[in-house]
């Protein structure tokens, strides 16, 4: 059976140092707690074509934006479930709209255009339609390791630190080893603050002890200009 899942938030990321993670993870202890999955390693495979239309776009940072990726926690298998998620921003508010499939499923709707007869909906449309209308492929792989916490008493409020995301733009499998290039320097983290409303006034104060303002930042985005660079130096 096919899952369908829609999220409506706020999300602001935040580049973080070791020390500023290691600050924050004690900090906030008393209001969240990690989610019952502990650290997880989340792969993605992001698509676009081949004029790489989605991400180009998104670097211009316009009112609206969108992009597709199919992602897997961990390893997967042809029997594993994984998600086609369409990820969309419109005046700073992040849309999700994503369903759940057989990773062979994906594999086989992405070679064939065919769909799987069981899903249904409105979202298995509208991703299959963003395919042929962009004309999309698996594009690149980006994987990281997450730890995600939650509100302990509002369990809307989430906070992910993401560590090792690494990219690579050739055997763009998600079963594949995770090596590649690293996005990111070592000891250097990427958290992501996701809640529905406004901020709770204590971690506010949590942030500002710290000096830890909002920082914009692409994992595709910035791995795509990367592999651009290092594509036009000919290594």
């Amino acid at each position: 059976m096919a899952f369908t899942y829609i999220f409506k938030r706020v999300e602001k990321k935040y580049m973080l140092t070791q020390e500023q993670y290691e600050y924050l993870t004690q900090a906030i202890a008393p209001y969240m707690a990690v989610d019952k999955y502990g650290e997880t390693e989340i792969r993605n495979i992001y698509f676009d074509n081949n004029d790489d239309e989605l991400i180009e776009t998104s670097l211009k940072k316009p009112t609206y934006k969108e992009k597709l990726r199919l992602r897997s926690y961990g390893t997967p298998n042809d029997d594993s479930t994984v998600f086609f998620e369409i990820k969309k921003k419109y005046k700073g508010i992040v849309y999700k709209r994503r369903i759940s499939m057989k990773l062979k499923e994906a594999y086989d709707y992405i070679e064939s255009g065919e769909l799987p007869e069981h899903l249904v909906g409105n979202i298995p449309v509208e991703i299959d339609y963003m395919i042929k209308r962009y004309r999309l492929y698996p594009k690149a792989y980006i994987s990281y390791k997450r730890v995600a916490y939650a509100g302990i008493n509002n369990p809307d409020l989430r906070i992910t630190f993401d560590r090792d995301i690494t990219s690579r733009y050739d055997d763009v499998k998600l079963e594949s080893c995770s090596d590649g290039h690293k996005v990111l320097p070592e000891k250097t983290y990427l958290m992501e603050i996701k809640i529905p409303g406004a901020m709770p006034l204590w971690l506010a104060h949590v942030l500002s002890e710290k000096n830890i303002f909002p920082h914009s930042f692409s994992k595709f985005g910035t791995a795509h200009v990367q592999n651009r660079i290092k594509m036009a130096s000919g290594f």
